[in-house]
């Protein structure tokens, strides 16, 4: 039987792509590797690649690339990463192609694809394509980082996925007691005609990061966030569960994540780890919309 957590070494803000059959897996940048990459048959049993994208763009300072999500666009594959930008001194999101889903990634840009100099910065983007071919990029402002409120925001992306149009909208902010100060990690996922709106809040450092949901009628909303608290939080397998993303294998649901060990939280080693939670979604008993609802996180997967 497969166990969690499915990748023991430190993998932060993990983002899993499919392509024919293979999982690629993708993190926050380790001590090395300013983009790490796995390769995986099964989700569960995951192979080092290295560095993903082992050349910088002309705009980054090293050392601080987060949670990169990386999307099919025609015959490429697009990464939207987090780094800092020497010019504003901030965290910036930028955009990165490669001809392969591990890379390398090449981001040549003078400038970053985004960032938000009176917000703090800008983190966590995560690209999501909707049923009519539309594309659209979501991310946070990094406003914790300057004691401001802090907003997932949505925007349409080119179809070529490598700029921004139009005008951003605010979607969601951090408004309930259980996020502190903060939400990040946005994820969006369709479900039975609506969209769910998949999101972490409170320090990532600490047994109190969950996850949290809403839902709207389009991808750009008005969501809802039909309860007042997380649907997934710590337990005494996992601490600080979060920053997720949505991946289906075989008929099922899952939400690829990372935790802390209990007892370990914040501590280098074994740091952020690899977890697999399965997300099901249950009836509303109101006939709203289906209540997602996450089997975990536990350490034994029933998957082979």
């Amino acid at each position: 039987m497969a166990t969690n957590p499915v990748y023991g070494s430190n993998f932060p803000d993990p983002a899993v792509l499919e392509v024919d059959g293979t999982y690629w897996a993708y993190a926050t940048k380790n001590r090395v590797e300013a983009l790490p990459v796995l390769r995986s048959a099964d989700l569960v049993r995951w192979e080092p690649l290295g560095d993903g994208m082992p050349e910088l763009a002309p705009w980054v300072e090293p050392g601080l690339n987060w949670a990169p999500e990386v999307a099919v666009v025609g015959e490429r594959y697009v990464a939207y990463y987090t780094a800092h930008d020497r010019a504003t001194d901030l965290q910036a999101v930028g955009v990165a192609v490669s001809d392969t889903p591990h890379g390398p990634f090449r981001d040549d840009a003078e400038r970053p694809l985004l960032v938000q100099d009176t917000e703090g910065g800008s983190i966590d983007a995560s690209p999501f394509t909707d049923a009519d071919g539309s594309r659209w990029l979501l991310w946070k402002n990094d406003g914790n980082h300057v004691g401001v409120d802090t907003w997932i925001y949505v925007q349409r992306l080119s179809d070529d996925g490598l700029r921004l149009e139009g005008e951003p909208s605010r979607i969601l902010k951090q408004d309930q007691e259980w996020e502190g100060a903060l939400v990040e990690g946005p994820y969006v996922w369709p479900h039975d005609g609506r969209y769910y709106l998949f999101y972490s809040g409170n320090a990532f450092a600490s047994d109190r990061y969950g996850v949290g949901y809403a839902v709207a009628d389009s991808a750009t909303g008005p969501y809802v966030k039909p309860q007042d608290g997380p649907i997934m939080v710590s337990n005494d397998v996992a601490a600080g569960p979060g920053h997720g993303m949505v991946v289906e294998r075989d008929g099922r649901t899952w939400y690829v994540h990372h935790a802390w060990p209990p007892g370990a939280v914040g501590e280098p080693e074994p740091g952020r780890q690899m977890w697999l939670t399965e997300l099901v979604f249950d009836p509303a008993p109101d006939g709203g919309p289906d209540v997602p609802r996450f089997l975990g996180p536990k350490t034994d997967l029933d998957l082979a």
